[in-house]
This record gives structure tokens, C-alpha cells and sequence, in this order.
């Protein structure tokens, strides 16, 4: 069962400028000699009765942020600003690390390290023991491509739009191994779910062994319906791999819920969380089966792992175990605000920078239904799309990309008057770079 930590008492601690987690620690000039030990916390001032139905809560949301109001990030689906409190946990637990790197001081971090991932799979609905705390999506991808037991002639359904670690990565191996990939196309503007489905299950055959989804597409903003694709595609005893790489820390994601055997996702985009930190899920039956790419020391001295279940995925030498740590301090900042929240929150935000921006005149590429998206929005830019996107930087102090056409991804840390200047900017640049 997912946690979660009661909305009064974090705004008590964002009004104080941090959050106090059971991971947390304070900014001192000496960390105390053990950080997984909370040494005091903030003060906790009485609170109001905000909640995520007013602005305010929202407010104070974005005050845990230290971006400035002169560049707002508003690229969620490449790079996210960490929370305060995480960004300090990783500080924090990287100087103790500096000022005695000893195997004895480290030794705690193994404890660490087992609290985020725990903290991970509640958030996920699932196992400790199916989650791998690797480094970014791409590893994780990489790990069940190369890892999923295929034989020559054996099929691969992937989407078109998967990111490349999730698509190209299986054109290696059906290079080396004679497997063959399969991709699949879906309408530009679908009208339903149904207009998603179909592609996908009409082009799976009896030689299909791995269905490859993306959850939300990173170049067009479409959420797929995994739940259905997920159940017609184990209907044919078909492995379901799942790039979550815009959907954690974005949407409410159960994975138990979605079904699939596979999950992927990385710390620094939606999550909000360290840099170089990722998930990988397995399902329990599946663990066995897969092999992992990287045998280094923790595996044990033969074939068969010493370690339990996921864990065999992580397996990589050193680590950066400050960063480890930090991953359950973002976990616990996702949970303060609850899940259902933040998608809702996005939601909302995203719907209304597609509508602004519709009523521009401008072409959305990214469906206007919530249950058709997440919170990537991307509109067509038929003209120079790198002078708009300076210039919507430089001239309105809104960070967006290029992939897809124009693409502005708010998340909870932008406000209702950051996509309303998003809008503005657009509208300024509209007849001179967009057109």
C-alpha cells in the first residue's frame, strides 16, 4: 500500500523551508555522525487549511524550489529541479562521505539505500524485492533488451515514438541475434483509446515474445492505454516491458494495477529527484529469467546471485550513495503530496497550456483529453524552432525544448501564472518564429 504523509503537516514544514522526512537532516556546517538520523528538523509553525484544491497549496509547493522566477523550468520530460530538502540530502550526505570515507562510516548506507528502495516500491504499488535502483531509463531499458531470453526468429513488438533505448537498442540485438522487431504506428491525432489499442494488438503473432511500450510519449505527448495493451498482450503469453520514464513522479502509477513485467523510469525527470538514479521494476516470476548486463562485486562468486530478487539488476561496483539515500527522500516528498494530487495538479496545468495555446491558433500535437496524455504538451513549429525556443528563454523566461516541435512539460513546481506567461511568450513569438 502506497504511503503517505499528512498534507498538514507538510505545509507545516514547507512554510518552515524544508520537509521533514525520516531521512532528512538539517543544514549544519558538520553533519551529526549518522545522517540517516534526523538531528532536530525546522520549526513547525501552525498552518493553515490549504489543500490541493487552493492555489496557496500550490504556493508553497513551489517555495520548496530554489529556481528563480526570471528562468522557470517547464522541461519535466528532460530534466526536473530537485526539491530543496533533496538537493540537501544529496549535499549533505556527500560531504560525510569527504570527511571520512572510511568502509565503517559507509556501512550505513546499505540501510539507506534499502529505505529508498522501499519508499520506491510503495510509491509503485509493488515489492522491495522487485525493485532495482540503477542509474537512468536507458540502463533499465537496456537491462531487459538485453537481458530478456529471445531466440532466433522470436518477435519484438516495439511503438515508433519509444525513446531509442527502447527502440533502436532492439534493432542491435536483432542484429546479433536474428530476432526480429516489429514497430507500430499510431494515428496522428487519435480520437480514443481504441485508436491506440488496435494498432498494437493487430500486430501481434504467434512468434511475439515482448510487447515495448512507452508510457507517455516523449515527442507526442500521447499516453498509451497500457492497461488494455497490457492484458491483450498476456492473453499470448507476451513479456510487457514499460518505459515510464514521463509517467513516474507524474502520473499515479500502480504498477501492480497496469499489470506489466517490466518497468523503467529515471530519477531526474518527473520524479524531481538526484541525477544518475533510476528504477527498474521486474516482476517477481520474471526475475529469474532475465539476465543481468553488469556482474560486478555484491553478485556473488558464481552464476547464481547471492542477492534477492531485483537487486541482481543493480549490481554495478561503486555507487554514488549519497545519491541512493536522496532517491527516498524524493519518494517521501511524492508522498507528502499523494499521488492522485500531483497528476490532478499536472493535469489541470497541462490542459490549461493546451487550451491557451489552441486558442493561439497554434496546432497541438499532443491530444487534448487527459486520458489520451500526461503532462507532456507540444504544439507544431513549422518555422525556426531553435530561435523560438531561445527566445521564448531569453525574451520570457520559460525553459522549453525542441523534441516534437515546441514542448513545454509543467509539473507541480510551476504555477498557474508560469503557463500563463508561457501562453504569452508563445503568443509574442507566434508572426515572427512560429509562423
Amino acid at each position: 500500500m502506497k504511503r503517505r504523509t499528512s498534507r498538514r503537516s507538510f505545509l507545516a514544514d514547507v512554510a518552515a523551508g524544508a520537509v521533514v522526512l525520516p531521512a532528512a537532516i538539517s543544514r549544519t556546517a558538520d553533519p551529526p555522525a549518522d545522517p540517516g538520523v534526523p538531528s532536530g528538523g525546522p520549526a513547525r509553525p501552525p498552518t493553515g487549511s490549504a489543500s490541493p484544491a487552493d492555489e496557496s497549496y500550490w504556493g508553497q509547493v513551489r517555495a520548496q524550489f530554489s529556481f528563480t522566477e526570471e528562468r522557470v523550468p517547464m522541461n519535466a520530460a528532460n530534466l526536473c529541479p530537485s526539491p530543496r530538502s533533496v538537493a540537501a540530502r544529496v549535499e549533505d550526505l556527500t560531504r560525510d562521505i569527504d570527511r571520512d570515507c572510511s568502509s565503517n562510516n559507509r556501512a550505513k548506507f546499505r540501510t539507506l539505500t534499502e529505505t529508498s528502495r522501499s519508499a520506491v516500491a510503495a510509491q509503485l504499488g509493488v515489492s522491495p524485492d522487485e525493485i532495482a535502483l540503477v542509474r537512468n531509463t536507458s540502463e533499465a531499458n537496456n537491462t531487459v533488451n538485453n537481458g530478456v531470453p529471445l531466440s532466433a526468429g522470436d518477435e519484438v513488438v516495439v511503438w515508433d515514438q519509444n525513446h531509442p533505448t527502447n527502440n533502436v537498442a532492439w534493432d542491435v540485438r536483432a542484429a546479433r541475434f536474428g530476432i526480429a522487431v516489429k514497430r507500430v504506428a499510431v494515428p496522428r491525432h487519435p480520437a480514443s483509446a481504441q485508436e491506440l489499442i488496435d494498432p498494437f494488438v493487430s500486430a501481434l503473432t504467434a512468434r511475439t515474445r515482448v510487447l515495448a511500450l512507452t508510457h507517455v510519449s516523449n515527442v507526442s505527448g500521447v499516453r498509451l492505454p497500457v492497461r488494455d495493451l497490457v492484458e491483450a498482450a498476456h492473453a499470448r503469453g507476451i513479456h510487457v516491458h514499460l518505459d515510464g520514464a514521463q509517467s513516474w513522479g507524474a502520473l499515479d502509477v500502480d504498477l501492480r494495477q497496469l499489470g506489466c513485467d517490466s518497468y523503467s523510469a529515471s530519477s531526474h525527470k518527473w520524479f524531481m529527484g538526484p541525477k544518475e538514479a533510476g528504477v527498474l521494476y521486474v516482476k517477481e516470476p520474471r526475475i529469474p529469467e532475465i539476465w543481468p548486463n553488469i556482474v560486478a562485486p555484491g553478485w556473488g562468486n558464481d552464476a547464481d546471485p547471492d542477492v534477492k530478487g531485483a537487486r541482481k539488476f543493480e549490481s554495478m561496483g561503486q555507487r554514488d550513495d549519497a545519491c541512493l539515500a536522496a532517491v527516498g527522500t524524493t519518494a517521501e516528498f511524492h508522498a507528502a503530496i499523494g499521488g492522485r494530487e500531483t497528476e490532478a495538479r499536472i493535469s489541470e496545468l497541462a490542459t490549461t497550456l493546451k487550451q491557451g495555446l489552441a486558442e493561439l491558433g497554434m496546432t497541438l500535437v499532443t491530444p487534448m483529453e487527459p486520458e489520451l496524455s500526461g503532462g507532456v504538451c507540444i504544439i507544431e513549429v513549422p518555422g525556426d524552432r531553435g530561435a523560438a525556443l531561445r527566445r521564448l528563454y531569453e525574451e520570457h523566461g520559460i525553459a522549453g525544448a525542441g523534441t516534437g516541435g515546441l514542448r513545454l512539460c509543467p509539473h507541480v513546481y510551476n504555477t498557474r501564472e508560469h503557463v500563463a506567461r508561457a501562453v504569452a511568450g508563445v503568443k509574442a513569438l507566434r508572426d515572427v518564429v512560429l509562423g
